[in-house]
């Protein structure tokens, strides 16, 4: 006898459907099938889960659906066909370019080699230099871009796994950490690695954190309590590490965690609270306050996710602007992370991750001591690391110096700050809640805010585009605080919002209609197979 699959049963069952339904829609059959077949098994499943039974129950309803011939294969269709204008885009990017499917016969020389790089920098059409792009590239100055060039050049082939012959490097490293700390307002206990990344950060705070409480508290089927505007990189830690997340609605005026239904999410296999400041979509700041003191409350620790905000958000009150308290100075905040390769302005690949004590610290680290090849321990994700990168960042930071950084955030937020009065004086937009530092997220209630993304695009501006509800957003960085800058972007607006005032109505066209048209499907593991999709053809090459 077989062992039972899914595959095993699709074909028997159809053939039952097919007798008995067919004169029904597949959601009609999907719906029946899913409520007798499944049946009191399937009830059971879903009750002792974590996730509510309305999620449970929409997910097991379109899995099956999609196991109908019509169904699948209509999905087929579109998958491939999707597929299909993903490569043709990077087919259009790279076409001035030749591919290398194999290694030259011969090395190339140096000044093939530069020639070739400088081709492949000149593609894409955004002008990141001049200031026309959201994040991403937060800062620009070819001095630095010279001194962190030379500085990993020396470093590039240093590892700090190897700390006995890179002690230096490792120095470095530290002395990166601890300068974070203390502009975090962190005391003598506090803590903490680099990361190659947020996303590393925010993964090993979780890894910490699930082990400290399996350690200390016996948990073995943790969850996390987060808003819902929080960063992907939490849901990507619950995957790696089955850490269950538990999402938070925002306040729908103020677009910060409503505390009222966070403190009902929390239960006995809460290991960690999270906050933002400020979040990725709307640039808001969470209540740190309110929520570490559910932490202290409960005694569970409270993370502050700061990476985006990075050293803007740890400086802002030092550039006169007002700010809760969001770091190490309130009670009951253990843990802290924050990009430098933001508005620390650091090359791409680093990230500090902070704790309050060194306990917590602790279970971030891997040790395995049975191995054949000896007692091994690292402290992050990585084994070897890239000893140029924190030499890098190290040099960067000590060429900054806290008078450049605090120079740095002034401009910013002054910029953010006159972009955000610009924009509310236009008529037809709105900005989501309150800015807090760099970030402004806008919004509309009289036509679909995808037009205004499109006509900014074709003008040569990069935004980010923002679901449920729709939005688009600019986060200011460096470059924007350019002069001139700020007010092309702001008669851009308004010229463009304007323009399509004049017929409110109208559909928006072309690739920004998918933005929409992507929040009304239920299915939203369909949206996951399309991002699938877009994340292969980044590592397209022709068959020959």
């Amino acid at each position: 006898m077989r062992p039972f699959s899914g595959g095993d049963c699709v074909k028997p069952i159809g053939g039952c459907i097919n007798r008995a339904f067919g004169d029904k829609e597949p959601w009609q059959v999907a719906a029946i099938t899913a409520t007798t077949v499944l049946g009191g098994v399937w009830i059971w499943t879903i009750l002792t889960k974590d996730e509510s039974l309305y999620v449970r129950g929409k997910r097991q309803f379109f899995r099956l659906a999609k196991k109908l011939p019509p169904v699948r294969r209509r999905i087929e269709q579109e998958l491939k066909k999707t597929k299909d204008e993903f490569e043709a885009d990077i087919k259009k990017s790279n076409q001035h370019l030749t591919y290398s499917l194999r290694l030259p016969e011969k090395g190339l020389s140096r000044e093939q080699i530069l020639g070739l790089v400088d081709e492949h920098l000149k593609t894409g059409h955004y002008s990141w230099r001049d200031g026309r792009v959201s994040g991403a590239v937060y800062g620009y100055n070819p001095e630095l871009v010279e001194l962190v060039t030379e500085v990993y050049g020396k470093a590039s082939y240093t590892n700090p796994l190897h700390a006995d012959l890179f002690p230096g490097v490792c120095k470095m490293e530290a002395e990166v950490v601890r300068m974070a700390c203390t502009l975090f307002h962190g005391n003598s206990d506090s803590c903490g690695t680099m990361t190659t990344g947020g996303t590393e950060s925010i993964c090993m705070a979780m890894k910490a954190y699930r082990d400290y409480a399996r350690e200390h508290k016996g948990i073995t089927k943790p969850n996390i309590v987060v808003p819902r505007t929080v960063h992907a990189a939490f849901d990507k830690g619950g995957q790696y590490f089955n850490i269950h997340v538990r999402y938070v609605d925002v306040d729908p005026e103020t677009y910060e965690v409503d505390i009222k239904k966070f403190k009902r999410a929390i239960n006995s296999n809460t290991i960690l609270l999270v906050g933002s400041a400020p979040n990725f979509p709307y640039g808001t700041i969470d209540d740190i306050e309110a929520i570490a003191a559910l932490g202290v409350k409960y005694d569970i620790p409270v993370h502050v996710d700061a990476c985006l905000g990075s050293f803007v958000v740890a400086l802002v009150r030092h550039a006169g602007y007002q700010l809760r308290p969001f770091d190490f100075a309130v009670k009951g905040v253990t843990s802290i992370s924050a990009d430098t390769h933001k508005y620390g302005f650091a090359p791409k690949g680093s990230s500090v991750i902070m704790y309050s004590e060194k306990k917590f610290k602790d279970h971030q680290f891997t040790v395995t001591t049975d191995w054949p090849g000896g007692v091994y321990g690292s402290p992050t994700v990585n084994g070897s690391r890239a000893g140029g990168i924190i030499a890098a960042c190290w040099a960067t930071m000590m060429s900054f110096g806290y008078e450049g950084y605090l120079e740095a955030t002034k401009r910013i937020v002054d910029t953010a700050r006159y972009i955000e009065r610009g924009a509310r004086q236009i008529d037809g937009v709105f900005i989501f809640g309150k800015p807090a530092t760099s970030v402004i997220a806008l919004g509309s209630n009289v036509f679909d805010i995808f037009r205004l993304s499109d006509a900014l695009c074709k003008l040569g501006w990069n935004l980010n585009p923002l679901q449920f509800p729709s939005g688009i957003h600019i986060c200011i960085t460096d470059m924007h605080t350019k002069a001139g800058v700020a007010d092309k972007f702001l008669a851009d607006l308004r010229s463009c919002t304007a323009e399509i005032m004049k017929d409110p109505g109208q559909p928006v066209a072309g690739k920004f209609a998918l933005y929409g048209m992507a929040q009304s499907i239920p299915d939203r593991s369909v949206i996951g197979d399309v991002t699938r999709l877009f994340l292969h053809s980044m590592y397209y090459t022709p068959e020959k």
